[in-house]
């Protein structure tokens, strides 16, 4: 008997691509929290100008080209096998494009302070990449030598010496984008079950202050693969791909109100801010205009654009009054999200460079809300956002 497929019936794996369009290999330490995906595939339709006698639409003949979109929301978990990449790190790396950075820990020595950090070994840091020292996460803002480092925002206290730093994945934007396999599996196992594969990221959006902290990714992809209508060769495939069995997953979720938040040159801790939301465009172009081509052949990013979007309470203290003399100066600024509060369980991303726009006054409320929209991050060479994971 037919029955009805439940919506939360959904399991998502996503595992990173090694050519564009193949589908990748996947297992159990793939799957993500996914909150929702929307995958849209259309094909691009001509108008018909022949002339046919009547006024009946003759119809669109076969081979159009494809157009496929998607749009995922992952919420942000636990990280328990922290020698590894947390499970949605496929899509960060496919939307900043740097792989995975992996820091190990190390012993911290006298000498440190708040934000410089000696260690008791070689620590084989970079700039950008992050830190965990007790609950908090933060970012290498300079190399001092081999065995010290200075951080990008300071810590809530002093390091005591013998005290560990903590392993944490970092991820860099770089110059190319590789593409993902989204994998959308239901029970029951006779239901439609499908793969977005050559999944590219265009835009990413972290939301600061939602009732949970999530992330979101959308962009296209080159094909939508279903088990219903699979046949060989799609996506590099001679079977489509059964699920993996289940292995154990953390469903452990982080409130979106738990968090750090540090801006400004030098960096300072604000408490007073109501919603913030960073979302990263890469201006992506795909490869689907050539002759003899159904879908896209891969995918170009252009101009990177890192913005930033935020609502912060006026106070009448120092801090506040830097911020906005920064943003009538046109100074740039560092910005630094921590979201989480506990190791395994921290996310954060430092912005080293951004712009802050002239806040809207917004005086609706008791107390006066400043409202920055549209500040855009700056740098170098691909060094205007970083994120890591602790």
């Amino acid at each position: 008997m037919a029955r009805y497929v439940l919506s939360n019936a959904n399991r998502w794996y996503v595992a990173l691509e090694q050519k564009y369009g193949e589908v990748a290999s996947v297992s159990a330490g793939n799957r993500i929290p996914a909150v929702r995906m929307a995958v849209r595939q259309q094909w691009e339709r001509r108008e018909r100008r022949d002339k046919t006698g009547s006024r009946t639409f003759g119809g669109w003949p076969a081979g159009l080209r494809k157009r496929t979109s998607f749009t995922l929301r992952t919420y942000m978990t636990g990280w328990r096998e922290q020698d590894r990449e947390p499970s949605y790190g496929p899509l960060f790396q496919a939307a900043l494009g740097g792989r995975p950075e992996l820091f190990t820990g190390g012993a911290i020595t006298a000498g440190s302070t708040e934000t410089m950090i000696r260690f008791a070994q070689p620590h084989g840091l970079a700039p950008g990449q992050g830190v965990r020292i007790g609950n908090e996460l933060r970012f290498v803002g300079a190399v001092v030598d081999g065995w010290t480092v200075v951080l990008n925002a300071p810590l809530s206290r002093v390091p005591e010496q013998g005290a560990m730093a903590g392993p944490a994945v970092s991820y860099r934007p770089a110059l190319e984008l590789p593409s993902v396999s989204i994998f959308d599996y239901w029970t029951p196992v006779t239901a439609v079950q499908r793969v977005v594969c050559g999944a590219s990221v265009n835009v990413m959006r972290i939301r600061i202050n939602a009732d949970y902290h999530e992330f979101e990714f959308s962009g296209a992809a080159r094909d939508v693969i279903d088990s219903v209508s699979f046949t060989s060769g799609q996506g590099g495939l001679t079977a489509f791909p059964e699920e993996p069995a289940l292995g154990e997953f953390d469903y452990t979720l982080v409130p979106g109100n738990v968090g750090q938040a540090w801006l400004g040159a030098p960096a300072q801790r604000f408490c007073t801010i109501t919603e913030a939301e960073v979302v990263m465009e890469n201006d992506l172009e795909l490869r689907d205009r050539e002759f003899g081509c159904e879908g896209p052949q891969g995918v170009w990013p252009g101009v990177r654009s890192v913005t930033l979007d935020l609502e912060l309470y006026e106070l009448d203290d120092e801090g506040t009054k830097i911020l906005y003399q920064a943003a009538r100066q046109r100074s740039p600024i560092g910005v630094t999200f921590q979201l989480g509060a506990l190791p395994g369980q921290l996310f954060a991303v430092y912005l080293p460079g951004l712009v802050p726009e002239v806040p809207e006054f917004d005086d609706s409320e008791n107390r006066l809300r400043w409202r920055f929209s549209g500040s855009r991050a700056q740098g170098t060479v691909d060094d205007e956002i970083y994120i890591a994971f602790a």
